[in-house]
């Protein structure tokens, strides 16, 4: 009983975290991972037991991986007016990822002597943004620079999972592995045309009280099957929820005009709702979870603090040069680049694990905890006059 009575409070005040954030400026994965370090003391002093919960990240990682994937593409609405802003937040999104992926590549690969393979797949989490950490940070912002954030984070998350993808399960990367690469993105684009007009047809089909959690399920075991056969799970996402999300843009092609697309949209509203709800829980649980698990050593790490600065320092010197390049106003979006639950469950999922003392469990908590403070001191710096609509009219 007191293990139910401690997560529940624990959830309302990750709840409370989230709903101050836009005001207090701090964002509520740093304060998730303090609760969670300050219930794992609380646990020691009391000598209380606790079972080995290393196995539960993982799943929850990737649990809410999926939910906030599917959350953001469910959120973009995608038309001709907004192209502009999205092919510019899609460069800002890659184009800095794989420099930066180069670099730390070279450089671990220089400092801990690994081969340049690995040295970039060890790189490649380190360069994802945090679409978990950044969206509901920017949610006080002007409503240009949140849809830009939701467009960046999230081209972000997906892109840096494919990269981390086709990196890491290839054994040698060459012309063969590019084609083969190419042909599953082809194949998940033509399964996720296909499954999101089942889906579709279900959703409005189907009269019983429960339909959307059957939904997720089947979107989550989408993701396993498609692991299994190495082809990338989250390009169906993406597609799926740009599909449902873009209802109406569908009803142009002549064959699906029979569809009922006003009873989709109506669903379509509530499963966005539902996997906001489902995704803050998950999100919420494995922020405390991994603060649980984390030990004041490894925050603390001399060893590892100046490389981490380090990172963190290229992240936004390479950010600033990408977006003065494409003139895109530096206040507030330059700060907002934490890495997060991607960093978390890209370095989890790397096999064998990394050796020596350069890339380890101590860098990733301080690069995801050093990126978070900077982007709170960039939104509490942030003039007010400088949120107004004029400074953001080249987001578009």
């Amino acid at each position: 009983m007191s293990i139910l009575i401690t997560v529940c409070v624990l959830l309302l005040l990750a709840y409370i975290f989230d709903l101050t954030a836009s005001f207090t400026k701090i964002p509520s994965v740093i304060l998730l991972l303090v609760s969670g370090w300050l219930v794992k003391q609380a646990c020691h002093a009391l000598k209380i037991n606790v079972p080995d919960l290393d196995p539960l990240l993982p799943v929850l990682g990737t649990v809410g991986l999926i939910l906030i994937v599917l959350e953001g593409s469910l959120e973009l609405e995608v038309d001709k007016t907004k192209f502009p802003m999205i092919k510019k937040s899609i460069a800002v999104a890659c184009i800095p990822m794989v420099v930066l992926a180069l670099l730390l590549g070279y450089f671990f690969k220089h400092v801990g002597g690994y081969t340049l393979k690995d040295s970039i797949t060890y790189a490649i989490p380190f360069c994802v943004i945090s679409s978990a950490i950044a969206i509901p940070s920017v949610s006080g912002l002007h409503s240009r620079v949140r849809e830009f954030v939701v467009f960046e984070t999230s081209m972000s998350d997906i892109l840096g999972v494919l990269f981390f993808n086709f990196v890491a399960l290839n054994a040698v990367i060459n012309t063969d592995s590019l084609i083969e690469f190419f042909i599953q993105i082809v194949v998940i684009t033509v399964l996720s045309f296909i499954a999101t007009i089942c889906l579709s047809l279900l959703l409005t089909k189907v009269n019983h009280h429960i339909k959307y959690s059957p939904i997720i399920i089947i979107i989550i075991l989408f993701y396993g099957i498609s692991k299994i056969y190495h082809l990338p799970g989250l390009v169906f996402i993406i597609i799926f929820g740009l599909l449902l999300g873009n209802i109406k843009e569908l009803s142009k092609l002549k064959f699906l005009r029979k569809i009922q697309y006003q009873a989709i949209e109506t669903e379509v509203k509530k499963l966005h709702e539902l996997s906001i709800e489902a995704a803050f829980l998950i999100r919420s649980l494995f922020f405390l979870l991994f603060g649980f698990l984390m030990h004041t050593r490894e925050v603390l790490n001399p060893d590892t603090i100046l490389y981490a600065l380090g990172i963190v320092a290229a992240i936004i010197i390479i950010r600033l040069l990408q977006l003065a390049f494409y003139r895109i106003p530096l206040v507030p979006i330059l700060f907002i680049a934490p890495r997060g639950l991607i960093t978390i469950l890209l370095f989890v999922a790397i096999i064998p694990e990394p050796t020596g003392s350069v890339v380890t469990k101590s860098l990733v908590i301080q690069v995801i905890v050093i990126s978070a403070l900077v982007m709170m001191l960039g939104l509490m710096l942030t003039p007010k006059q400088m949120l107004a609509e004029s400074q953001h009219e080249k987001l578009r």
